[in-house]
């Protein structure tokens, strides 16, 4: 078992089948050594877990928590696209993460944090990447939280 395995068994993370696209698209694009992932819901089972405006339906914790799960699913993705072995990975390169958020609210990037700290965890230092942090007024089936990755393969 690779470094990578070992780490996320240790974090308790057992990785999904990847999540197969909702929609006219594909769950991810590979040019050169860079994988671009579709956005990632935090979906659980093919069922959306967290659902709502950030904080009136969905509060920041488990808005948090959300991206967590939504950037699980999209490792499930690039372990896909590295033919099953995440050791391809040389460095995550961007998240982005938009937040269906309730007027008003400006916790985009602590919510954010959830997929951000999940990549350090599980890749050290080439987990920290730019990222982005957006709210937005719905998102598709209602989910409280999508997240993108861009990471670079060998």
């Amino acid at each position: 078992m690779g470094s990578i395995e070992e780490t996320l068994e240790k974090l308790g993370i057992v990785l999904p089948a990847a999540p197969k696209p909702a929609g006219a698209y594909v769950p991810y694009v590979r040019t050169g050594n860079l994988v671009v992932i579709s956005g990632q819901l935090p979906g659980r089972a093919g069922q959306i877990v967290y659902t709502g405006a950030v904080p009136n339906v969905v509060s920041a914790e488990d808005a948090r928590e959300a991206a967590k799960l939504a950037t699980i699913n999209a490792l499930a993705v690039l372990k896909e696209a590295c033919s099953g072995d995440l050791e391809r990975v040389v460095r995550i390169v961007r998240v982005g993460v938009f937040v269906q958020s309730a007027d008003g609210f400006a916790g985009q990037p602590g919510v954010a944090n959830g997929a951000s700290d999940l990549m350090v965890a599980v890749f050290g230092e080439a987990g920290k990447h730019a990222r982005a942090a957006v709210g937005a007024n719905a998102l598709p089936l209602n989910a409280a939280v999508e997240v993108e990755v861009m990471a670079e393969v060998k």
